[in-house]
């Protein structure tokens, strides 16, 4: 199941790659901003205000999804340069505990079966009949990026990541769409959110250090309301180094704060690495 080597590296591949295109003529223009500098772009005209930067923060962070747990079916695709696959995932996280993760092919057969918590990754090979045992340090030795389990969780359940105050400028475009551009430790962040509901609708993070130029596109469609919660059910992923790796997300089924289990029993004759 080749898919669940992509979709499990997309963890640590989604924050440590090189882009295949420039950067969008927005972010260039913005880039060249001095950062120590509260500059707010906004119909044109600009203002020094530390008031509206944090009016801009509050939006962005106002339609973060809280919640206790998480249960999803996604349908997940990806296509890269040695071709692509799909596979269906079952995910249940709770809250700042554990991220749990079955994945299985087009007959339906589990291959693979993940493990997360705030200081381990434990990945079963049904398959191989193998387990892997590895911190949660490993996403950040790889990455070279503060990637923990709230920012993972975070991933799954479609709140923005990356998200700082530190916010350059800001821009309501034609579409009613507020593109806040965050300058971070890592990444500048340009976010695109609908400027009426505040729904995030494209996130794009691009590497502070020129020399690393990392980037990653997320795209967020297909807003339901569930229980007052808005949820993107379709997402697509973008990340490329010497490639491009496309992924993208369906959400078929999903449900918020019900009592979940998270089976994880290692039988005795799988072999340890």
């Amino acid at each position: 199941m080749r898919i669940a080597t992509a979709f499990l590296g997309l963890i640590i591949v989604m924050f440590s790659c090189r882009p295949a295109k420039k950067v969008q003529k927005i972010q260039e223009a913005i880039s060249k901003v001095d950062t120590t500098a509260v500059i707010v772009v906004r119909e044109n005209k600009t203002v020094d205000s530390t008031r509206l930067i944090k009016d801009v923060y509050n939006k962005v962070i106002k339609n973060k999804i809280d919640f206790t747990t998480f249960n999803a079916k996604v349908r997940v695709g990806y296509s890269g340069k040695e071709g692509g696959d799909e596979a269906t995932a079952y995910i249940r996280l709770k809250k700042d505990s554990a991220i749990w993760l079955s994945l299985r092919g087009a007959l339906g057969i589990e291959g693979f079966r993940v493990l997360i918590t705030k200081d381990s990754v434990k990945v079963m090979n049904l398959l191989k009949k193998d387990v892997q045992y590895r911190t949660i340090s490993y996403l950040q030795e790889v990455t070279a990026l503060p990637f923990d389990f709230a920012t993972l969780q975070d991933l799954v359940v479609g709140n923005p990541v990356f998200i700082d105050s530190n916010v350059i400028s800001y821009k309501v475009n034609t579409n009613n769409e507020l593109l806040v551009l965050m300058a971070g430790k890592f990444f500048k962040h340009l976010v695109t959110i609908d400027n009426t509901n505040y729904k995030v609708l494209h996130s794009k993070l691009d590497d502070i250090d020129e020399a690393r130029n990392r980037t990653c596109d997320i795209t967020f469609s297909g807003y339901e309301n569930s229980a007052g919660i808005p949820f993107s059910t379709e997402r697509n992923i973008s990340v490329a180094e010497q490639s491009k790796l496309d992924i993208s997300l369906n959400f078929k089924q999903y449900s918020f704060n019900q009592p979940l289990t998270f089976p994880f029993s290692i039988p005795k004759n799988y072999k340890r690495l």
